[in-house]
Order: C-alpha cells, then sequence, then structure tokens
C-alpha cells in the first residue's frame, strides 16, 4: 500500500509555468515501498504514444527547482515526462527524513521508468533518463542497470561516491582522511541513536563568507537567493543528516559504466568546479565499451557549474530534444 502524501496543489516552482504543457501532481512506489511524489508534464494537443522522460536532480534540490524546469523545458518538445523528488526527500515519502542511498536513489529512477511504462500515454518502448548535479551520476547508475533506458543525459553531473570519499578536488583521497571521516560519521551515529534523532548538517551556507571559494558562492547564488530558494530544498534550507550520505562512502556508482549499451549524453560547463566528474565519467564509460558510437560529452563553454541548472540561454535543450528524438 502506498503511503498517503500530502501534495501542495499551488504552482510552487521557481520557474513559470508554461501555456504550452498540461501539469498535474502524481504519485508512484519504488520496489522498497516508498511512495514518490512527482509532476507530470505532457504537451497541449499530443496525439497517439509519445517518447517519455523521467527527470531528478539536482543533489539536495527539489522537483520544483532544476528538475521542474528541465521536464517542463521537454514537455514543449513533445515528450511527456517526470520530474521527482528522490526517497526521503521532497514531497515524497520515506522514513527517517533527509537520507541518501546509491542503492534506493538508483531505484528511484527505475522506478519512474516502472511508471512511466504503464502510461496511457507513453510509449514503453522509448523511454530515457535525464540526471542533474548528483543525480547525473545516479542516472548513468541506472543506466548501466536498467535495459528498459534507452537514452540519459547527465547533466553538469557529480559522483557521489566519489566526492563523500574522496572529497572535492579529490583533496581528501587517502586511507587516513576517509578513516577520520568515518571515525566522526560512527561517533555522530552513537550520539544519535542516544538522542533519539536525527541532526541535519546544514545546507548552503548562509550568510555567505567572502573568502569563500568560487563554487560556494556558485551554489549560494542559486539555491540560497530568489533564483532558486525553495523552501522544501534541503539545499536552500538545513541540508542532509548529517549521516545521511555515509553509505556512499563504502558503495562506489559507476562499476559497469563501461557496459552501457544505450544512447549517453554528458553535458557539462567548461568552468565548472565539477567538470571533472563528467569528464571522468565519460573517459570511464568509453573504455573498452563496444557500444561506443552513441556516447557524446559535450563541453558549454565559459559555462559554470548552476548555469546547468536553470539559464535557459545556456543549457543545451535543443540538443538535448535532438538526442532524445534520436535514440527513443
Amino acid at each position: 500500500m502506498e503511503e498517503k502524501l500530502n501534495l501542495t496543489s499551488e504552482w510552487d516552482k521557481t520557474f513559470p509555468k508554461s501555456n504550452r504543457v498540461n501539469h498535474r501532481k502524481v504519485t508512484f512506489h519504488n520496489r522498497y515501498g516508498i511512495t514518490l511524489a512527482a509532476d507530470m508534464y505532457e504537451p497541449k494537443n499530443a496525439e497517439g504514444k509519445l517518447p517519455a522522460i523521467a527527470v531528478c536532480g539536482p543533489f539536495g534540490a527539489v522537483k520544483e527547482q532544476a528538475s521542474g524546469l528541465y521536464a517542463q523545458t521537454m514537455a514543449e518538445y513533445g515528450f511527456l515526462t517526470l520530474a521527482f523528488d528522490p526517497s526521503f526527500t521532497g514531497e515524497s515519502g520515506g522514513q527517517f527524513r533527509y537520507m541518501a542511498s546509491p542503492d534506493i536513489n538508483t531505484e528511484d529512477f527505475q522506478a519512474a521508468v516502472d511508471f512511466l511504462s504503464v502510461q496511457n500515454r507513453a510509449d514503453p518502448e522509448r523511454i530515457g533518463i535525464i540526471g542533474i548535479c548528483g543525480w547525473g551520476g545516479m542516472a548513468l547508475n541506472a543506466a548501466a542497470l536498467d535495459t528498459r533506458i534507452k537514452a540519459t543525459v547527465a547533466s553538469t553531473m557529480y559522483d557521489m561516491s566519489r566526492v563523500n570519499s574522496n572529497g572535492y578536488f579529490d583533496s581528501e583521497d587517502s586511507a587516513d582522511a576517509r578513516y577520520e571521516k568515518k571515525k566522526a560519521l560512527n561517533e555522530q551515529r552513537t550520539k544519535e541513536y542516544k538522542n533519539g534523532a536525527y541532526a541535519r548538517g546544514g545546507g548552503v551556507v548562509d550568510p555567505l563568507p567572502e573568502d569563500a571559494p568560487f563554487f560556494v558562492k556558485d551554489y549560494y547564488d542559486y539555491y540560497k537567493t530568489k533564483r532558486g530558494y525553495h523552501k522544501r530544498s534541503l539545499n536552500s534550507n538545513d541540508g542532509w543528516n548529517i549521516t545521511g550520505c555515509m553509505s556512499f562512502i563504502n558503495m562506489p556508482i559507476l562499476q559497469y559504466s563501461n557496459e552501457i549499451r544505450s544512447a549517453v549524453l554528458i553535458v557539462h560547463g567548461e568552468k565548472a568546479h565539477s567538470c571533472y566528474f563528467g569528464k571522468d565519467a565519460y573517459k570511464n564509460m568509453m573504455k573498452d565499451n563496444p557500444y561506443s558510437d552513441n556516447k557524446e560529452l559535450m563541453i558549454i563553454p565559459n559555462a559554470v557549474h548552476t548555469d546547468l541548472y536553470d539559464n535557459t540561454h545556456i543549457i543545451p535543450f535543443d540538443k538535448l530534444a535532438d538526442f532524445f528524438e534520436k535514440n527513443l
């Protein structure tokens, strides 16, 4: 039985509503019995079965932010789209709140494919996915596992296992650094078990220190300002639980990315602090992969990480539409 969710009926997105698509709230469940909340976007006056796309991300965001913008825009191109909140976040179910899991979050994408596969307006043989930021890595992970996914876009992607185990820019990539991190997290677990509650780690820092690194300023400009703030977004508010992403340290994703046979497009900004994730993911996906002709890495000149969240002048939506039309 699905959890009963309390879904808002108002348009509370960070982007304006399009008059070219129909929008409705929907729910679906994953293999672990967690009910997920989503926005479905359908092109107006569309006929017949449509190619469908599930969208999620960024990591710590909600469907009212970047993923909803992507979904609505792709619906304007003629696709049936679904922007969903991951397990334990946003309007989706799952207890305890504000947790992340390389397994369950990969499953969330597969559950979205389950849901789209049985929709009257969707063609189950033409389903793709889009993952943004940390969900770009999850999208590639899902594509390596789910043969129903015919095309995948990873936009401004993070590999969440890599950043959790190695730190930003691999600056903590040593056994000693990981040991100290794990020691602190396990001490936190003991403390929280005694207290009977989980502590939040804090979202994007606010107020912003003058000496903050550029990528922190980049995140602040999106999550903490009118541009992208949302009341249910973890990054805009109190963040994940301190121990919420702990399992990523010991459970790498993308182990078999070079066995992906379906089409993949990785899009990254040239000046994004995270660009190394996209470049390395593409390199590893292509290594000894006999199905390489349908894989592409697209670097956007001068773009930073959050440009690919909401800057419609920079996000290559025409390219995405062509990619999905060709491969779905």
